[in-house]
């Protein structure tokens, strides 16, 4: 499998109370797990940088995260930023 870091930032606009931000977390990983059975999710991250929210998943078939960081920009009112992810390991290993 290959791991993907999605990287999120939700607009001002997405809701007027934090509360409100929680509904709307659970949406987004119900409707990704109803939309995109080939992702695995693995952990996600709030951060305190230039985005919100880091997700890790993983997945054999890039369009299925291409159709996740689609469910996270409509349903999270987000933009996001994909980045195929390779092992530490891995990468020594090939070079």
């Amino acid at each position: 499998m290959t791991t993907y870091l999605i990287l999120s930032r939700v607009s001002p606009e997405a809701f007027s109370d934090p509360k409100e931000f929680k509904q709307m977390a659970a949406t987004v990983s119900q409707k990704i797990k109803s939309q995109c059975p080939g992702v695995i999710w693995k952990d996600s991250y709030a951060t305190l940088g230039r985005f919100d929210v880091i997700d890790i998943v993983e997945s054999d078939d890039p369009k299925q995260v291409e159709k996740a960081a689609m469910i996270i920009h409509a349903y999270g009112h987000s933009t996001t930023e994909t980045l195929l992810a390779t092992p530490w390991k891995k990468f020594l290993e090939m070079l």
